[in-house]
């Protein structure tokens, strides 16, 4: 036991082992997530007088540029990353801007938070926003940190927080109260990271507490939210808990493993937004406790594999970013799944990469690229990665036969992955 054990640990330990959890979970998650949005979206686009697999094939669709924006990100050098940060806000904040102009933007759901773009192709710039948070804030606390000025408390505050609270602002305008959560998450991720005082600290939440506070007060949809919190039954005095009840319903149901893929009650009419914001319940149902921790794991390694890269690297942009993005992806997650628990109110925001909609997708799929170029970029990383030769196809005339090149006094390699990593610079790892 005590030797699986220890060879567990060194493998765990390995230089590429945050690039594989990133890589491997985010496409896990996602090819996962388009299973069960095929699988919970049909019966909602019957309804609508749509194909079956209307939902589906616009998600594989934007999974598919995703995985492209994904395949850019990561090869892109930090540099570019940086360089990006200002194009990105400025362009956010014009489209964020441009919702709130009747007769561009578009309401879904009680919330003006779209634009449409012809047809049936619409996007939502909030998501791009937390992007554009995460880049931008990450560039300007490590070009402070370069120069010494995170010692000062304006510093530290300005311009981040004024410029964050625009953004949640412009947000709020539309009434999306989940995404301006998110946000404010992001904001004292990046506040944490650049070491802020706890006074500091402190002064930021008790804003935010003030001012959710009062958007939660003087919204009756938001107090109903707030009621539902560990309902059993529909109607909870005046709030209309139907959905919160019967993402419960559907999760009690699924059992240890599930009804069956595509076999979900729930679904049928009964749980509003089935593909969407409550897609892990349909997920509990069909697949039962077992596909729920399967998700819950996936996302625990993402964000692992997110704090390694944000706590081995010594670049303050690359610890930032990969903090942010981390923050970003985990807070979403949990505001998500902790609401078709029951364990908090329903705040209308997606299950990261899993969830029907190309407007979050996108953006995240991105991110999850920025995060696998910062774990290609660890020192060791890179050097495990070079020296991964491949076994067939080499040309014969590129250096000869092995003895040849022993006689010639060509330096030896070794045909075992281990010796060759023996002769790879150190990253530090224990």
């Amino acid at each position: 036991m005590q030797r699986f054990y220890m060879r567990a640990k060194k493998a765990w330990d390995r230089p590429l082992t945050a690039y594989y959890l990133i890589l491997g979970g985010s496409v896990l998650i996602t090819v996962l997530g388009l299973v069960m949005v095929y699988s919970a979206s049909q019966v909602t686009a019957l309804q609508m007088a749509l194909p079956g697999s209307y939902f589906f094939r616009k998600q594989l669709l934007a999974a598919v540029l995703g995985g492209v924006l994904m395949f850019v990100a990561s090869r892109m050098p930090v540099k570019l990353h940086r360089a990006l940060a200002y194009p990105i806000l400025a362009c956010a904040v014009f489209l964020m801007a441009l919702v709130q102009v009747p007769g561009i933007g578009k309401t879904v759901n009680g919330n003006q938070n779209w634009i449409a773009l012809g047809g049936s192709f619409q996007i939502q710039p909030s998501e791009f926003g937390k992007l554009a948070l995460v880049l931008w804030g990450a560039d300007l606390i490590a070009r402070k940190q370069e120069k010494k000025l995170l010692t000062q408390w304006k510093h530290m505050l300005v311009p981040l927080v004024p410029v964050t609270f625009l953004l949640l602002g412009l947000i709020m305008l539309g009434g999306d109260m989940g995404t301006t959560i998110i946000l404010t998450a992001v904001l004292f991720g990046l506040l944490w990271l650049a070491g802020a005082p706890t006074r500091l600290f402190a002064m930021v939440l008790q804003i935010a507490a003030l001012l959710a506070f009062v958007a939660i007060k003087t919204s009756p949809n938001r107090m109903a939210r707030l009621a539902c919190i560990g309902a059993t039954e529909p109607k909870t005095g005046v709030a209309d808990c139907w959905q919160a009840v019967h993402g419960i319903y559907a999760l009690a149901s699924g059992g240890l493993f599930g009804s069956g893929l595509g076999a979900s009650v729930e679904k049928w009419g009964q749980l509003p937004e089935a593909h969407t914001d409550f897609i892990f319940a349909v997920t509990g149902e069909e697949l039962g406790l077992a596909g729920t921790l399967s998700v819950l794991a996936l996302f625990a390694a993402l964000g692992y594999a997110g704090i390694r890269v944000a706590g081995r690297t010594e670049d303050p942009f690359v610890r930032y970013a990969a903090g942010g993005v981390t923050t970003w992806i985990m807070a979403q997650a949990v505001i998500n799944i902790g609401a078709v628990l029951g364990l908090l109110p329903i705040a209308g925001v997606p299950l990261p990469l899993f969830s029907y909609g190309g407007s979050a997708l996108l953006p995240t799929m991105f991110a999850i690229g920025l995060l696998i170029a910062f774990a290609r970029d660890d020192p060791a990383a890179r050097a495990a990665l070079a020296m991964r030769q491949p076994r067939f196809g080499r040309k014969r005339g590129a250096g000869g036969s092995a003895p040849a090149r022993r006689q010639a006094g060509a330096p030896r390699r070794w045909n075992t992955m281990r010796r060759r990593a023996s002769r790879a610079r150190s990253s530090g790892e224990r």
